[in-house]
């Protein structure tokens, strides 16, 4: 029985390792200046230039979401951001400004007799407005662990960087502002949440 404790207690101190890593909150150095932020750590996989009114998102794994862009804008960049169980998984504000409306809808599993919102995940949709910028960040749980905190609501204040959420476990983020901003990011980057420049305004 002493081999079987001792790979015992090595498997409970991974999972105690990865769930501080899981867990960890890093200082950021919020960039000064009249451009938007990441609002999540992670790998950017998808960069979208849209002028649909609606657009079906797809999570990095399994599942998908529906959103509105138009109330954004007519035409805008939809960035999502896969965020792995090694990256911190705290949301960050893009821009300063007011929170406008904060949307939470819950998943849903497979229903056979309606496929279009069959294996939805959960989300929680969140605008964010000053008087130069409208964006929205939309936290995407995983299909299983569906665990979204948000820490902000409606009508209130946030600075660029503070804290707005988390997501727990392997999950998405999904940043859509105006087409008419100077895009800094690329397929493929890995980025950090109130660190990374996303776009200048202009």
């Amino acid at each position: 029985m002493g081999w079987i404790l001792r790979i015992l207690i090595v498997i409970a101190f991974l999972f105690i390792l990865f769930l501080i890593n899981f867990y960890k909150d890093p200082k950021r150095r919020i960039p000064k200046g009249s451009n938007i932020v990441a609002p999540a750590d992670g790998k950017i996989i998808s960069i979208i230039n849209t002028s649909k009114s609606s657009i079906k998102i797809k999570k990095n794994t399994f599942g998908k979401i529906k959103t509105l862009t138009k109330d954004i804008a007519k035409q805008c960049y939809v960035i999502s951001i896969f965020m792995s169980p090694f990256d911190a998984h705290i949301n960050r504000a893009p821009i300063q400004g007011i929170v406008k409306s904060v949307k939470h809808k819950q998943g849903t599993f497979f229903k056979a007799y309606d496929l279009e919102k069959s294996l939805e995940n959960e989300k929680n949709e969140i605008i964010i407005q000053n008087k130069r910028l409208k964006v929205k960040v939309i936290q995407i749980a995983g299909f299983l662990a569906r665990r979204i905190k948000c820490c902000i609501k409606k009508n209130q204040k946030v600075n660029k960087g503070q804290k707005i959420g988390m997501i727990a476990l392997s999950s998405q983020t999904t940043l859509i502002i105006p087409i008419g901003v100077e895009l800094k990011v690329k397929l493929n980057q890995h980025i950090k949440a109130g660190e990374t420049i996303i776009a200048y305004s202009k």
